[in-house]
């Protein structure tokens, strides 16, 4: 039972937008239900409810989608971190263009509901003239467009060779894709529906969406948390990992080991969500270890200088190693540059060794021999005799697995994991747990992906 409560835990994300759906189709239902007007025959009330419950879960699901963009940090706590949230907003997403892309098709359908049943027991459509009718007919004709644009968009998003500094441009013009589909929901949904519970949660999700749309299109999404600063020092080890230290303006309100921040360098690129590698000593200074994944971080070393200006924005994250139960054993993982939590972690421990945890640290390096990180993880763990530290050489054939972590402790005890480095290795370390582990499992993994 412990188990699968744990599994379901971790299930948040899912659980939210199956509770999102419920809710619009609950509201949906009661409206319904205490609609005095007219049925069609079975048909066309069938055709034309798909109709009107595909476009309004599409636009529900894209106002979530809007105000979650806005990057809200109350709902960092409830949902583990901004980077799950970015998850939920990534699927809503999702979600409300798979929605859209229905209400186009049914909508394509009215000739063959037409051909198969006739156009008797279909309600007379209602009279629009002048200015009412105009704008239906725009609305029309914007929400096309804005289903052919959304499903470019998603496509885009998914397509990962897609270049992040072209897909960051054409992310940006969500907000108006957006509010030519809030145009279009409001002036063709049935007018019935303003004097019923559907219209008021519309009225409210579009209010929401539009106004999280106006402050992306003003740029004032996080613009409280930016803080302006300067590059300090700049290195590049022999593994393509860029170390890039800065200096912040006095505004700069500190941050909890773990913490990432969303670092601009250069405007035309925008803003990249990096690990904060260092601890916050309350000095305005603060390191970031980048991998060379895509072009433009490959080329970090080479286009920075020292004293070139840099935006900070954040710090967002709960990645805070904080213990859920006081028996499980804590296992910290790390791949990679995916270690510079648990560095930052590591650093703001050594002058305050009694907060430190009885954790095992799990290092997994492509090369000991040219690895950065060893050394300062091996000197910082030295420091706090609760911290074992075991580094896995993939070139040497010792790849961390599940079943070795298994054999370290009894299967049926609790263990709390919390996991930085490749996705895919996550994913996969985690299922196997999953399967194999008869105690309760805590799996906490930065995810970093916003497309």
């Amino acid at each position: 039972m412990q188990h699968w409560i744990a599994k379901m835990k971790l299930k948040k994300i899912s659980i939210t937008l199956a509770l999102i759906t419920a809710v619009i189709l609950i509201i949906w239902g009661w409206s319904y239900q205490i609609s005095t007007t007219i049925k069609a025959s079975l048909a066309w009330e069938i055709y034309d409810n798909s109709l009107y419950l595909s476009g309004l879960l599409s636009i529900a699901l894209m106002s979530v989608t809007m105000m979650l963009a806005t990057r809200p940090v109350w709902l960092e706590k409830p949902f583990n971190g901004l980077d799950q949230i970015y998850r939920l907003h990534k699927w809503a997403g999702i979600l409300a263009v798979m929605f859209a892309l229905s209400h186009w098709l049914i909508e394509m359908g009215d000739d063959l509901v037409k051909a198969l049943f006739g156009r008797a027991g279909r309600l007379p459509e209602q009279d629009f003239s002048g200015f009412t009718h105009m704008m239906r007919d725009a609305a029309e004709g914007v929400g096309e467009w804005g289903v052919y644009l959304l499903f470019a968009m998603l496509i885009l998003t998914l397509w990962k060779r897609f270049p992040y500094n072209l897909w960051h441009y054409v992310h940006r013009a969500m907000p108006l894709i957006y509010l030519s589909l809030a145009f279009h929901a409001v002036w063709l949904a049935p007018l019935v529906w303003w004097q019923q519970p559907v219209g008021w949660l519309m009225g409210i999700l579009l209010v929401g969406g539009s106004f999280a749309s106006l402050l992306s299109i003003k740029g004032l999404i996080g613009k409280s948390r930016r803080v302006q600063g300067s590059i300090t020092s700049i290195s590049t080890s022999a593994m393509g990992i860029t170390e890039v230290k800065c200096q912040l303006e006095r505004t700069w309100t500190g941050h909890r080991a773990g913490q990432f921040a969303f670092v601009t360098f250069e405007p035309s690129e925008g803003a990249h969500p990096f690990t904060i590698a260092s601890a916050d000593h309350g000095n305005g200074q603060i390191s970031f270890q980048i991998k060379g994944l895509g072009d433009y971080t490959r080329q970090l070393g080479y286009r920075l200088t020292i004293g070139h200006p840099v935006t900070v924005e954040g710090p967002y994250g709960q990645f805070n190693f904080k213990q859920r139960r006081h028996n499980a054993a804590q296992v910290w993982i790390a791949g990679g540059v995916g270690v510079t939590p648990f560095l930052a972690w590591l650093e703001a421990l050594q002058n305050q060794p009694e907060n430190s945890l009885e954790a095992e640290m799990h290092y997994s390096t492509h090369d000991r021999a040219t690895d950065p990180f060893i050394e300062r993880l091996q000197e910082a763990c030295n420091h706090l005799n609760g911290i074992k530290l075991q580094i896995h050489d993939s070139s040497q054939g010792r790849k961390l697995t599940a079943e070795q972590l298994l054999t370290l402790h009894p299967k049926e005890k609790a263990m709390e994991v919390w996991f930085c480095g490749p996705s895919s290795w996550g994913n996969a370390l985690e299922k196997e747990l999953r399967e194999k582990s008869q105690g309760v499992l805590w799996f906490q993994q930065e995810a970093f992906e916003l497309r």
